[in-house]
């Protein structure tokens, strides 16, 4: 029997993809088979498996998790949700692609192994002068994996790309969602719906393009593309996964469902800021005056110090000015924190 014959006979049995990604760190052989229920199952590497049910469907969806290895909730998720496809308890309606991003860094419990996978999409995981790596080989089979995957389903189907991950810090709002730069294109109430029935009220509009998965199928494949933050980083078996039954509860819908009804759309509902700024590191000595428990969405005075990055010092210039994603130990010239301001809906949204 062949490795590959032996780990698809397991899978068939177990579901268990995450366990077999986790010990074929960098490659898995490709493979496919059919369920009981006729979807069509393509394993194309580690941590990549799509669905394809055998009924007619009208949406493409990736759900990926593990962009940064630590952060386990929402592998736990996709993890119960591909056992379920798997072992029949769960019946698709729709296309799925997930997508376990960096499998070595799940298993070593940190963010990545050597750079910041969700900082090398949308072409920049090749520069010039920059050595390659094994995180920008894989973010560029990632974008070819989602790319195949959408042309294959058509530019006429529903695309949507989720990409699941949790803060480093603990957060005002506890779950919030990311909403990629539009380009001018409005936001769309449908999903802001959507990102309500997962728990999740508090959006962030952002102003300028990105270098995150959820970027490029947003920008490069005209996705409704999301990054989801689900609470704080914990270890695995640490999670209450009780906290993330809505969000679960909401996918498992959307891929087993034609139609999902959601509550009907009010702007009360939610809590949405746009980016003000962002701050780089672009010195070895930077630092923040805060603590490292200091939570997103803390808001400081206005002429309060947000940042001291060499001689240079940053300091609150709006009343309120509120810290998102601060982390001062990220690489010389990456974003170390970006600040935002409350944002009421204009007429650019549908």
């Amino acid at each position: 029997m062949s490795a590959t014959t032996h780990y698809i006979n397991d899978l068939k049995q177990t579901g268990d993809f995450l366990t077999l990604s986790r010990a074929n760190e960098w490659y898995l052989a490709p493979s496919e088979f059919t369920l009981a229920n006729g979807t069509q199952v393509n394993v194309h590497d580690t941590g990549v498996i799509e669905f394809q049910p055998q009924s007619v469907s009208t949406k493409d969806i990736v759900l990926s998790s593990a962009i940064h290895g630590n952060e386990t909730a929402p592998i736990e998720i996709c993890d119960e949700l591909i056992k379920q496809i798997i072992t029949g308890e769960l019946v698709l309606m729709q296309r799925v692609l997930f997508i376990y991003g960096n499998p070595q860094s799940i298993n070593i419990d940190k963010r990545f192994v050597e750079e910041n996978l969700n900082r090398l999409f949308n072409g920049h995981h090749t520069v010039d002068g920059i050595e390659m790596n094994r995180e920008r080989e894989r973010a560029a089979k990632l974008e070819g994996y989602v790319s195949d995957f959408f042309n294959r389903g058509g530019e006429d189907r529903i695309r949507c790309h989720y990409d699941l991950h949790t803060a480093i810090r603990g957060s005002k709002n506890d779950k919030f969602a990311v909403y990629p730069f539009l380009h001018g294109k409005p936001w769309k109430k449908s999903q802001l719906q959507f990102l309500l029935s997962c728990g999740v009220n508090t959006v962030l509009m952002m102003k300028s393009a990105a270098t995150t998965f959820s970027y490029y199928s947003s920008f490069v494949h005209n996705a409704d593309s999301f990054t989801v933050e689900l609470g704080q980083v914990k270890p695995f078996g640490e999670n209450d996964m009780s906290r993330f039954a809505k969000t679960r509860d909401t996918l498992s819908a959307l891929i087993s469902q034609n139609e999902v009804s959601y509550k009907d759309f009010n702007a009360n509902d939610f809590e949405l800021f746009e980016v003000h700024r962002s701050i780089n590191r672009t010195a070895h000595n930077f630092s923040f005056p805060f603590s490292d428990d200091a939570e997103n969405f803390t808001g400081f005075s206005k002429g309060e110090l947000l940042a001291t990055d060499g001689d240079l010092c940053y300091y609150a210039d709006v009343e309120g000015e509120a810290i998102i994603f601060p982390n001062a130990d990220v690489a010389l010239g990456q974003r170390a924190l970006l600040t935002v301001i409350p944002l009421h809906l204009t007429d650019n949204i549908i």
